[in-house]
């Protein structure tokens, strides 16, 4: 019988708000676990996603990095990458800074205390969808003209399909058609649906909710990392002034209000941050 040392945390979380953000599993030593062990862990847990810390293979990483989902293994992912950081500062002595080797490639972060920044590793590359502004529209349960600009899908890591609303009292709104995500927001890629509405809300400030299916479910995610460093992409693409800083407002829908820090400097590089809180330690026998 093994066992597996883990922590539990929470990323994206708002100040004094312990139990806010986004929940995040990490196994401290995965090493030894086959893929299907991988999976079944994070089946365990529930979680949005689960990761475990490798040794690294590359001599520029502090670590190596898996991260599941409880269906499928993610090539990069935003508040496993921050929350795992956390874990790797510790375990490896890094002090503010780590190197994560990822599927993506590396990615490196930085701390400022328990407030995470990472860079994306990959420049960003975006298409057209298929379906029309109001087809996405209905999609969403709104009306056909609350599609304000173009929607893109975009890949700064981790493909998704970005939509631009009207005003944030339309993302507050959205109650999207299940059967309508699965066919209009399907990735071929990753093998599963999902859309990522936003639209800007005061000052420097955006709202925005990330919808995808699991199991034919609808699930809406409270802080979605990869999301944002996809705005970020979108951005660049629609040729925004830059650089740019914003607040991205995630998860109140759900009872889990997050923050997430969205920062595109002028030489077109995402950054995206947040603060992350360890809640809990804990082993698994298996």
């Amino acid at each position: 019988m093994r066992q597996l040392a883990f922590r539990i945390l929470n990323v994206f979380t708002i100040a004094e708000q312990r139990l806010s953000g986004n929940p995040l599993a990490v196994f401290e030593d995965g090493s030894g676990l086959s893929d299907a062990e991988m999976m079944a862990l994070a089946r365990q847990f529930n979680l949005s996603e689960t990761t475990f810390i490798l040794p690294a293979d590359n001599a520029d990483a502090t670590a190596r990095v898996r991260i599941f989902t409880p269906s499928y293994e993610m090539p990069f992912a935003g508040h496993p990458t921050l929350g795992t950081a956390h874990v790797v500062r510790q375990l490896r002595d890094a002090r503010d800074r780590v190197t994560l080797e990822m599927k993506v490639g590396l990615v490196d972060v930085i701390a400022r205390g328990d407030t995470w920044t990472l860079r994306t590793a990959k420049a960003p590359v975006v298409r057209k969808p298929t379906a029309s502004k109001a087809e996405l529209a209905a999609m969403l349960g709104l009306d056909a003209d609350a599609v304000s600009e173009e929607p893109l899908w975009v890949d700064t890591g981790s493909e998704q399909l970005v939509i631009p609303l009207r005003s944030a009292e339309d993302v507050a709104a959205c109650r999207p058609n299940a059967e309508a995500l699965g066919r209009l927001g399907y990735n071929e890629k990753r093998g599963s649906s999902m859309a990522y509405v936003w639209a800007p809300s005061e000052g420097r400030t955006l709202e925005a909710r990330f919808f995808f299916l699991l199991g034919g479910n609808l699930v809406e995610d409270p802080a979605t990392g990869s999301a944002c460093a996809n705005l970020g992409g979108y951005l660049i693409e629609q040729a925004a002034t830059l650089p740019i800083g914003l607040t991205v407002q995630q998860g109140s829908a759900i009872g889990r209000p997050s923050q997430l820090r969205l920062r595109v400097d002028e030489h077109r590089n995402v950054f995206v941050g947040g603060e992350v809180v360890e809640l809990g330690r804990g082993t698994l026998r298996i």
